[in-house]
């Protein structure tokens, strides 16, 4: 997403009355950024709070978006910037640390915003989480946590379409681990999440040999091609 992108998005989602008040409060920012610490809160009730599109309901919200804007109006950068993001991040309800995850992409901030991704891939919040591995940790996280992330997105049921970076942040190491998840579902009689399939289908002598059992598993192939054939 890019702050054009946000914009045209949220043109069909928010009143008039709603988009007055954003643009008076991204050129509030722009003044003095300190007054965002009081806007921030009110973006939800004065913007909205539903899904930016409405097929995605692990993607964007109106208030994600209305908020990244505010974020980035701000003529902060670096330290100053990274103060107060993290200010608002901890001090923040869910949908507001929400949101600045989702900003972070759009903000000079480099690898400042690591340690805020990292907490909310801590948490059990399945909006944060899926948040924090956006196209942010696409670039900037390392990929033992990527890893991690990911697997922590199939254990609490967060689609893997949700993350855009997936195709060409996956590994062979990622493989082993899906394949030695799905191999623990199966020996227990559960299902395996059909969307570990397209990981599998990157990786297949990784994923396949001694799991048997992982053939039925729905290995649909991405858009993407493999990092192998790349």
């Amino acid at each position: 997403m890019t702050p054009d992108h946000l914009r045209t998005a949220l043109t069909e989602r928010m009143t008039e009355q709603g988009t007055k008040w954003l643009a008076g409060a991204c050129a509030s920012v722009t003044t003095d950024p300190g007054v965002v610490r009081g806007l921030f809160p009110l973006v939800g009730r004065r913007c909205g709070r539903g899904p930016l599109d409405p097929a995605d309901p692990h993607g964007w919200t109106v208030d994600d978006a209305a908020r990244s804007l505010l974020l980035a109006a701000m003529p902060l950068a670096g330290a100053a910037l990274l103060e107060e993001i993290g200010e608002l991040y901890r001090t923040g309800d869910a949908a507001e640390r929400r949101a600045v995850l989702r900003a972070l992409p759009l903000l000079p901030v480099g690898d400042g915003g690591l340690p805020l991704v990292r907490d909310a891939l801590r948490t059990n919040d399945t909006r944060l989480i899926a948040a924090a591995l956006g196209d942010y940790a696409t670039d900037h996280l390392d990929a033992d946590t990527y890893r991690q992330g990911v697997l922590k997105c199939v254990f609490t049921g967060i689609p893997l379409a949700a993350l855009p970076g997936l195709p060409g942040r996956a590994d062979a190491e990622m493989a082993r681990m899906m394949a030695a998840f799905a191999h623990e579902r199966t020996a227990a009689g559960r299902d395996v999440p059909d969307d570990i399939g397209p990981v599998l289908a990157l990786f297949p002598d990784v994923a396949m040999p001694g799991h048997r059992d992982l053939q039925d598993v729905s290995t649909a192939t991405t858009d993407r091609r493999s990092p192998r054939e790349a």
